[in-house]
């Protein structure tokens, strides 16, 4: 089994690039160990100090830590779970999927934010283990939540969301406004 590692534009996230996919279809993100629970993959990479989330996307395991574990004793140990027990995994696996169901209810404004994050943002996040959802949207203010990867990252906070309001201004609205929902 071969695993690459990559690093992310988060200094407190690692891309592990697998020769099998981990998940077939869709992405999960494991932002806890009870999350995690029905995947034993996921569950043992979080048995591991310093874990603080996981998000598996096609055949790449993107693993946040928290900022007192240095990647040196951390790095190892997730390699060495993944290589003891991705044999067994299955990437099929299903989990409550609450996404369908909230765009099946959306206006047209936001679904059409929606298709074009989709289209233009969502690639990028994912490729680098994140993503972003949208909370609210009215009064031309889209209020979003970066997830995985991207909810540490400095660069959430300026370029990237930066990106996202020149990208909906230029295809949807020139007086749409763009924030980061504050931390619950």
């Amino acid at each position: 089994m071969g695993i690459q590692i990559q690093p992310t534009p988060n200094p407190n996230a690692l891309k592990f690039i697998l020769d099998q996919d981990v998940k077939n279809d869709g992405k999960t993100s494991f932002k806890n160990p009870n999350q995690a629970k029905d995947v034993p993959l996921a569950a043992s990479i979080f048995d591991l100090r310093g874990v603080d989330q996981i998000h598996f996307f096609q055949n790449v395991i993107t693993v946040s830590k928290f900022t007192f574990e240095p990647w040196d004793n951390l790095e190892p140990s997730i390699v060495t779970t993944i290589e003891n027990m991705l044999e067994d995994h299955d990437p099929n696996f299903k989990e409550h999927n609450p996404e369908l169901e909230r765009r099946k209810n959306l206006p047209a404004d936001l679904l059409q934010i929606e298709e074009i994050l989709d289209r233009r943002i969502r690639p990028g996040l994912q490729g680098d283990g994140g993503d972003l959802a949208c909370v609210s949207y009215e009064n031309n203010v889209l209020i979003i939540k970066y997830q995985g990867a991207c909810g540490t990252c400095p660069s959430s906070t300026t370029g990237t969301l930066e990106a996202i309001r020149a990208i909906l201004q230029d295809e949807y609205d020139p007086e749409i406004e763009v924030y980061i929902a504050p931390e619950e």
